[in-house]
């Protein structure tokens, strides 16, 4: 009888490995099926064309856009956006730090910004702003409007400029949130 038991207890222990196997690995495949349906359905990405947002993204790195990130709430200052700058689905995304928001009003003076008359201290140490363009007398913002300005703050076309200006909020794609390539900067964006 202790052949049989013993039989019995290898043969529950072989099928409880097997079982454990099949549920690790549909769990593996649930999260990558997951994984794939987010991106899809909430993530988009794409390539840096330009060396505006230096020396936080380069010309070249990849990023992922979280395009559900303000279907839910609002663009905040200090986050980087990818928009278009008109209404047309086609028109080329464009990539910058968000600076003033809705009903603000922004001007440029002596190389620093102004926010509704006081100076604006970055978390980060930007170069002072050269050309303040549209900038140098007061930009008041619509309620859907947003301020952006490139990281590269004298080599950088952005709302200073006549041609991109204020940013609509209907033509935000969404919140750049990680970096997909270069290896070395592989990871969640840091503001």
């Amino acid at each position: 009888m202790g052949f049989f038991k013993a039989r019995y207890v290898r043969d529950y222990m072989a099928a409880r490995k097997v079982r454990s196997v099949f549920i690790w690995m549909a769990e593996i495949a649930a999260v990558v099926i997951a994984a794939a349906v987010l991106a899809v359905g909430f993530g988009k990405t794409t390539v840096m064309q330009e060396g505006s947002m230096d020396p936080t993204l380069a010309a070249g790195d990849t990023v992922l856009i979280n395009r559900a990130a303000y279907k839910i709430g609002e663009p905040k200052r200090g986050d980087i956006i990818a928009y278009r700058v008109s209404e047309d689905k086609n028109a080329s995304t464009h990539i910058k730090r968000v600076i003033g928001l809705p009903g603000e009003t922004i001007s440029i003076r002596d190389g620093q910004i102004l926010i509704d008359g006081e100076t604006y201290q970055e978390k980060k140490n930007f170069p002072a702003i050269q050309n303040p363009g549209l900038a140098e007398t007061e930009v008041t913002l619509g309620s859907d409007e947003y301020f952006v300005l490139g990281d590269n703050r004298n080599n950088s076309e952005d709302s200073r400029f006549a041609d991109v200006g204020n940013i609509r909020e209907e033509n935000i794609i969404g919140k750049l949130w990680f970096v997909i390539s270069p290896w070395e900067k592989f990871g969640l964006l840091r503001k």
